[in-house]
């Protein structure tokens, strides 16, 4: 008997959810006008829209700004290196010059030896190296062959016999390839 008595009034507790779910779709659609929420999508779209413009506008100010600051540093860089060879060129003026009226060959071979070497520094300076070559394994990233010739012993298979041009690097990067025969 107390079991039925529980049962009803189980019964008489439980709310009907379709009732319930009608209820809060109605408080809902009370709260919320329709006017008020179309002119906030608005004022939203068109604060991002100007938003979106303005960082378009700046980000190609910023990338016409580099391209031009690239360009100037390329100019003065270029500028720096032949202030530097131009004193390499008049020492090669100045040793001409001197060629001609100098009876003493070992004078001219000298300063033509400290003009190399001065250029040679220069070149060092500016993060040129000379790539070695003979003796060395052959490797087609550093090296252009220009031939082979058949190998004197199995060690000296695929390693430089000859160089016939020097190559160079440029900060470790090949401007130039040494063109070289390889034994094979």
């Amino acid at each position: 008997m107390k079991e039925d008595f529980a049962d009803k009034e189980l019964e008489n507790t439980q709310e009907d959810p379709v009732d319930n779910l009608t209820n809060h779709q109605s408080e809902k659609n009370e709260e919320i006008p329709v006017d008020d929420n179309v002119t906030d999508w608005e004022a939203k779209y068109n604060e991002l829209n100007n938003s979106y413009l303005r960082l378009n506008a700046e980000f190609d100010n910023y990338r016409k700004r580099t391209l031009k600051e690239k360009a100037e540093l390329l100019r003065s860089g270029s500028e720096r290196v032949l202030v530097d060879v131009i004193s390499v060129v008049d020492d090669f003026e100045r040793a001409l010059e001197n060629v001609s009226k100098s009876e003493d060959v070992d004078a001219v071979k000298e300063g033509i030896d400290l003009i190399y070497t001065k250029f040679l520094n220069f070149l060092t300076k500016n993060g040129v190296k000379e790539i070695e070559t003979i003796g060395h394994p052959f490797d087609t990233d550093k090296h252009e062959a220009l031939t082979t010739i058949p190998a004197q012993s199995e060690e000296d298979k695929d390693k430089i016999v000859d160089s016939v041009q020097k190559g160079y690097t440029l900060n470790d990067k090949v401007i130039r390839y040494p063109k070289v025969i390889v034994a094979k």
